[in-house]
């Protein structure tokens, strides 16, 4: 079922998500076809539940052809539970982001080029991966939402923030 996305300006976007404790469950499975029916409707690269106001700290991503991101190398889907970050360096580097709460903007923001990302699958299976690129700026992402921050909060130079079909005026006819 596609759910109704929160935007930026919800109370409920700017808490901490709580642990998920049980897997395997039919609960779980709902929330996670939900997610997925509602990243797909809505073209994005990934979702976490607390944009469709369910504080448990599930995330979903993956890209292949979107047009919001035509130029993005591609990302596996994941269903990403309980997840827990580590970066592998110190470097960082600013692009584009986009959110599917915060409609119709996009901001420059800093984020770590390589990291581990660590958590759960649905039946409770460990995920353990490294990635760098566009994988690794998707999964810092969609992560901030269990953590109550949206990318606007991440942004370092507001001139570097605006409306997509401003700053891109090329896509904006293609999308």
């Amino acid at each position: 079922m596609i759910r109704d996305i929160l935007r930026m300006g919800d109370a409920r976007l700017l808490a901490r998500a709580r642990e998920v404790e049980r897997f395997a469950t039919r609960e779980l499975e709902a929330l996670l076809d939900d997610m997925r029916d509602t990243m797909r409707a809505a073209d994005g690269a990934g979702l976490a539940a607390p944009q469709i106001g369910v504080p448990l700290r599930v995330v979903i991503f993956g890209v292949e052809a979107n047009p919001r991101y035509p130029d993005v190398e591609p990302v596996p889907y994941t269903e990403l539970i309980n997840p827990v970050l580590t970066p592998l360096t110190d470097e960082e580097e600013e692009g584009w982001e986009g959110c599917l709460s915060v409609p119709g903007l996009r901001g420059l923001v800093p984020r770590c080029t390589r990291l581990r990302y660590e958590g759960s699958d649905p039946a409770g299976r460990r995920i353990v991966r490294e990635v760098d690129g566009f994988h690794a700026r998707v999964v810092q992402h969609e992560c901030d939402h269990l953590d109550g921050i949206l990318y606007p909060q991440r942004i370092r130079d507001l001139r570097k923030f605006g409306f997509t079909e401003v700053l891109f005026p090329e896509r904006a006819a293609g999308e």
